[in-house]
């Protein structure tokens, strides 16, 4: 699933090819809104909220997309060749004379008034990346539910807006706290240190074409996509095991040396020889 980072990178993209032009095209691809047709409008800005793109467009309206695990939009220059998938996979298209969008398997994508945003965002909790950023509300919120595994409540996107698997794993390493640590059990330093190194991790990293939480080029990660390779510290072996609220089950990677705190059962643990690596992410 895309981050708080490589959306800003989305919207920063789609802002520059398509804010302050006039549509010539307009293709919404989903039953409840195929009809729609917004060419002759103008696309006022793009933004980024947490995990979700709000396209504003002249005349009060806003096209909200969320990209959830494979959903992307790509950018393409006149005559450029489409290359983000097959046809049947195209959900949306905006053009101008210059550059057209092209939105390829997204799951979430609404048409809504502007003064209707909140909406689709207003359960969201303070954006890392956005100027409603607030580390005191952010860990507030964290620490509302002091039973909840830590991993679990940085997942929460009505906590703090903008962490993902990766970064739920990288946080938790920093932290030296495993993801099944209750939040309530964090010592309180460390639950200090956390909004404001959760903000540097997406900042440092929402210009980067390939993310980065270590510093050290050819070892991008600490701990996520890296079982059963040692870690980059102590060099025990990463282990892997999925971690979830029964919804949905994350791949979950810690070092149990370097974090302190429980372990699922040995019978949760996830094949690492099928998970990718997502350090590298594509840019348009």
């Amino acid at each position: 699933m895309p981050e708080g980072d490589t959306v800003w990178q989305s919207a920063r993209r789609l802002h520059s090819a398509l804010a302050d032009k006039v549509l010539t095209r307009s293709d919404l691809r989903v039953p409840k809104y195929a009809t729609a047709d917004l060419t002759g409008r103008r696309v006022l800005d793009v933004t980024p909220r947490g995990k979700h793109l709000l396209t504003r467009i002249e005349g009060g309206l806003t096209l909200h997309s969320h990209l959830r695990m494979d959903g992307s939009w790509k950018v393409y220059a006149e005559n450029q060749r489409w290359t983000g998938g097959p046809t049947h996979q195209i959900r949306a298209i905006l053009a101008n004379a210059d550059s057209t969008a092209v939105g390829y398997r997204l799951p979430v994508l609404e048409l809504l008034r502007t003064t209707d945003e909140h909406k689709a965002v207003g359960h969201l909790g303070p954006d890392l990346l956005g100027p409603d950023w607030n580390p005191e509300t952010a860990l507030a919120n964290l620490l509302q539910d002091p039973a909840r595994p830590l991993g679990e409540a940085l997942l929460d996107q009505r906590n703090l807006a903008g962490i993902g698997n990766v970064y739920k794993s990288e946080l938790c390493f920093l932290l030296g706290a495993t993801p099944w640590l209750l939040v309530g059990a964090l010592p309180a330093d460390r639950a200090a240190q956390l909004p404001a190194l959760a903000k540097k991790l997406l900042e440092v990293n929402r210009d980067r074409p390939v993310r980065s939480t270590t510093g050290r080029r050819g070892q991008d990660l600490f701990v996520y996509g890296r079982a059963p390779r040692p870690c980059l510290r102590c060099h025990t072996s990463i282990r892997v095991a999925d971690q979830g609220d029964g919804s949905r089950e994350r791949p979950t990677y810690w070092c149990p040396t370097c974090q302190t705190g429980p372990a699922p059962s040995p019978h949760r643990r996830a094949p690492s020889a099928t998970l990718p690596r997502t350090s590298r992410r594509t840019t348009n």
